[in-house]
Formats: C-alpha cells, structure tokens, sequence
C-alpha cells in the first residue's frame, strides 16, 4: 500500500496544486497527454491517488474525466492530506480500469488543461 501512495504521490508532483471538484460537472472533452501511472493491487486492497492541490483562487480544479469501470475499482474517500487531495479507490474486482482526472477551469468548463491517467490492473 505505502508503494501505491508513494507512486500516486510522485506522479501527481509534477502536475501542480489543485482541488476536486463535483461529480454532477459539464463533460470533459479531450485530454491533453499526461503522465500515465501504472498500479497493481489486489482485489479488496485501496488504491490512493494523490492530486496536488492548487489555490482556490486560480478557478482550477481536478475532475474525474472519465467513467471508471466500476467492476473493477470504486470511490471510497476522498481528503485534503497536506498540499493533496487524495481520492481513495477500492479494488472491487479483477481486471483492468483506467481512472483520469483532468484539470479544468471549474465545474463548467469543458477544457482539459492537464490530465492525469492512472491504469489499474487488479489481480
């Protein structure tokens, strides 16, 4: 588990502060490429994946891009820990699930600015 967070942790340092945002938001069009993080877990294991935080001030927030295949991972948390804000997943089931988060100008906007992409393989 401490390997997973590290590994969420050092992919999402590259991609600057940021906050979530609502699930209820506009669709995100396309995605700008951005780092793709690779996790292996177990069925039953959480899976953290630690988004920087960026000031409520610059309008930018962190929203779930794509549907994620809930047979395989499902959202179970979500806290401000230090500078990130971290989305925990439960591996449900086995296969293969890809969650991508993408920062935006607000709930509203459409505009991906940045992605981030994690691949989960549940074993």
């Amino acid at each position: 588990m401490r390997l997973v967070v590290l590994s969420a942790l050092v992919a999402a340092a590259a991609l600057g502060p940021v906050t979530t945002a609502a699930a209820d938001s506009t669709p995100i069009g396309p995605l700008p490429k951005g780092p793709v993080t690779t996790v292996t877990a177990r069925r039953g294991s959480l899976v953290a994946i630690a988004l920087p935080r960026r000031p409520a001030s610059s309008g930018l927030v962190w929203r779930l891009a794509r549907p994620v295949r809930a047979s395989v991972a499902r959202q179970v948390s979500e806290a401000d820990v230090g500078d990130a804000v971290v989305v925990v997943y439960r591996a449900v089931g086995r296969g293969r699930a890809t969650i991508v988060y993408a920062l935006t100008r607000g709930d509203a906007s459409s505009k991906a600015l940045r992605s981030a992409t994690y691949a989960v393989r549940v074993a």
